[in-house]
């Protein structure tokens, strides 16, 4: 069926977003000395020219928190909300490897 495989390319396509960001935040961390406070967010990747954008497939901003020094990205998935299970299932830094696999 062709939904469900629209459905695994968007989280596939987030996944490499995220670690893609990650990858940013890590160049960010090695010229600035830190990762940008939650308030700064992700802008402060597009503002330094080391990423170019910051939404999912969904078309909505990643969320980025700075937590103790610890950066976390994340997608709510398709259904736009907190939680939710397969497609509406978040995707994390936090846990990549575990998000939604059919």
């Amino acid at each position: 069926a062709v939904i469900p495989q629209l459905d695994q390319a968007k989280v596939d396509r987030a996944k490499m977003d995220i670690a893609n960001i990650n990858n940013g935040l890590k160049i960010y961390y090695a010229k600035k000395g830190n990762y940008p406070d939650t308030g700064t967010g992700l802008k402060a990747l597009i503002d330094s020219q080391i990423v170019e954008k910051t939404k999912d497939p969904w078309d909505n901003d990643y969320l980025y928190l700075n937590e103790g020094g610890k950066p976390a990205i994340t997608s709510y998935g398709k259904d736009k909300a907190p939680g939710g299970e397969k497609w509406d299932a978040d995707i994390s830094s936090k846990n990549l490897d575990q998000a939604c696999k059919d």
